[in-house]
């Protein structure tokens, strides 16, 4: 099996940089290497993307959200991870699970045991083998963004505070499987902070440890 590797954050925290650094890092290397995305990666998922990033979906209630990012998982699994992993391919992975817990659990109020388990439908149980939270305050990430924002980016401050706080939450419940790491560093030293914890995994599963 490969590694599977996922990267987590709030709006503008640079995880997007920080994923395809890992993916450019890991092919010099001429290691097999993945990088997709969430929502996103298939056709499905584009085409949800579109749905659920667009401002004029503002209606869109939280539970059809979670139902929505859930569909665009399951597909993404089962179409690329899945089969990149079985064939020992390293997937980098922006955004995955944990952004449905925290957006739609802490963030949108819907409760967690639900996300969790609808979670675990969506992935047949697949879970990261790291996650790498970009921690940043919100405001100073919303600052990076462009305008005109969809529709997470325009939520109102309370909103991204909770998200923020729901990452924190669930990666001091795991530490084993998290990396959190100050966005507010330069990206090279955030780079190499990523790299040193990915390598030390490398060897392991490359001799099947």
């Amino acid at each position: 099996m490969g590694l599977f590797i996922t990267f987590e954050g709030g709006e503008g925290c640079g995880k997007s940089t920080q994923a395809k650094a890992l993916r450019d890092r890991l092919k010099q290397q001429d290691i097999p290497v993945l990088l997709t995305r969430e929502p996103g990666g298939t056709s499905l998922g584009a085409r949800l993307r579109r749905v659920l990033k667009t401002r004029n979906n503002v209606a869109l209630s939280p539970r059809a959200e979670l139902l929505l990012f859930a569909a665009s998982r399951a597909q993404l699994t089962q179409e690329l991870i899945r089969p990149a992993l079985e064939a020992g391919t390293v997937v980098v992975c922006d955004r995955f699970l944990h952004s449905t817990l925290v957006y739609q659990g802490y963030g949108r109020g819907l409760d967690l045991a639900t996300v969790n388990e609808i979670n675990r439908v969506a992935t047949g149980g697949l879970v990261p083998d790291l996650t790498v939270l970009i921690d940043m305050p919100p405001e100073q990430g919303l600052a990076r963004k462009r305008t005109p924002r969809d529709r997470f980016e325009s939520e109102d401050p309370a909103f991204h505070d909770r998200v923020r706080k729901g990452y924190l939450v669930t990666a001091a419940a795991d530490p084993d499987r998290w990396l959190v790491i100050d966005g507010c560093l330069a990206k090279k030293t955030i780079a190499g902070i990523v790299w040193d914890r990915v390598s030390t995994q490398l060897p392991k599963r490359q001799h099947g440890a």
